[in-house]
């Protein structure tokens, strides 16, 4: 039936895609006059205003202040409402679960940290999930009710099949097949669940390095070794939601384990993971090695090594071996999936700057045919949780800036 919503060509749904470009554009550019959207979308001035009033009417847009530096009155300048919608995300880690909520323009305003130590969590997880959940809220001037959205991100990835986190067998309290089940009951807005370096790969096209690329890998060193595949655009995930544990990818260098998933690591993760930085360095002659978490160590070693000039200075000589280690991992992946580029994130590679990319970018050439452009990944604070917020809001903005309905 023609007039109907969703019927492609017309007016209702002409006039939703044009809603949405206009949309697009103020949250791209920030507040914009009738004019400027005009001649950015390319409608007439009677139909921006239009457009406008009709935004505006159904709380999306904002008149804010007024256009200055010209002569003659200012022109009355148009935002995104902030509070037309909001999202949240977690990133969940064996030590703690960070917790924030963002405007639908993608201002983040709450965020909270729940500590999570210890191998058997004496609170429940769902408990643990709605603790740190409510205190973004709270620190929003929120409640529940008012998110639209939900992204945990975590390491690891829940089976499609089973519903059962696999993967991630460091993560104490997450493994009951009735999680996800007793998490749909506890929380009033829908949930998605992403692995943690899939996020970071969606931070990393959103906002960071990776931003106009279709087909890139991002190589992630934290807590643990993995990669995020991104191929035409959007994630590659395989079946049971694994694809991307590089960390179990027997390597040259490393001695071959076997029953991977009991012993949660592989011949990568053990070559080249956060966790053997404090070996390589005093393997290499570093006397100096500090003490504290693995993930921390490691960081202020990669970030130390990299201010080193000489090649005789056992710092450089950490770097360069950590460099060839990080290559002969990544030359598996080049191989066989070819990307434009490849992102370097998680504090054991983001510490090590263009240092570290231009050592990695040296080995790589000699190890894989092929030649993508490495590059050092911008978003620095939180990734995993940016990344978490970004999904949210996407899918968010489907929904709220969808005016055919």
């Amino acid at each position: 039936m023609a007039g109907t919503a969703g019927t492609p060509g017309t007016p209702r749904v002409l006039r939703a895609m044009n809603d949405r470009a206009a949309l697009d554009l103020l949250l791209e550019h920030g507040p914009l006059s009738r004019t400027r959207i005009g001649k950015l979308t390319g409608l007439s001035k009677p139909t921006a205003s239009q457009l406008l009033a009709r935004l505006e009417a159904a709380g999306l847009v904002l008149a804010g202040g007024t256009t200055e530096g010209r002569p003659g009155p200012g022109a009355q300048l148009y935002e995104v409402n902030p509070a037309a919608a909001y999202a949240a995300g977690l990133d969940v880690t064996p030590g703690r679960i960070l917790a924030a909520v963002a405007d639908v323009t993608g201002r983040t305003v709450g965020r909270y940290e729940l500590p999570t130590p210890g191998r058997r969590p004496a609170v429940p997880v769902v408990q643990q999930v709605t603790d740190a959940l409510d205190g973004a809220v709270k620190a929003a001037g929120l409640a529940r009710g008012d998110l639209h959205r939900l992204v945990i991100g975590t390491p690891g990835a829940f089976d499609p099949g089973t519903g059962r986190l696999r993967y991630a067998s460091h993560l104490p309290g997450w493994h009951s097949p009735a999680l996800l089940d007793e998490l749909a009951a506890a929380l009033p807005m829908p949930v998605e669940y992403e692995n943690d370096v899939n996020l970071a790969a969606v931070a990393e096209q959103r906002l960071g390095a990776a931003r106009g690329h279709e087909d890139f890998v991002l190589l992630w060193n934290q807590e643990g070794l993995g990669a995020a595949l991104v191929l035409g655009g959007r994630l590659h995930r395989g079946w049971t939601g694994g694809a991307g544990e590089v960390g179990f990818l027997p390597v040259p260098g490393a001695p071959l384990v076997r029953k991977v998933s009991r012993t949660g690591s592989g011949g990568f993760q053990e070559l080249a993971g956060s966790q053997a930085l404090a070996g390589l360095a005093r393997e290499s002659g570093v006397t100096d090695v500090p003490s504290g978490p693995y993930t921390e160590v490691a960081a202020a070693l990669v970030a130390r090594a990299a201010r080193a000039d000489a090649d005789d200075d056992p710092h450089r000589r950490l770097l360069q071996t950590y460099a060839t280690r990080l290559a002969t991992g990544l030359a598996s992946l080049v191989s066989v999936l070819d990307p434009e580029l490849v992102v370097l994130s998680g504090t054991s590679l983001t510490a090590g700057g263009e240092a570290l990319r231009d050592l990695v970018r040296d080995e790589l050439e000699e190890l894989a045919a092929s030649r993508p452009r490495l590059a050092v990944g911008d978003v620095t604070e939180h990734p995993v949780l940016r990344g978490a917020l970004e999904s949210a809001l996407a899918t968010t903005r489907d929904e709220v800036f969808d005016t055919s309905r």
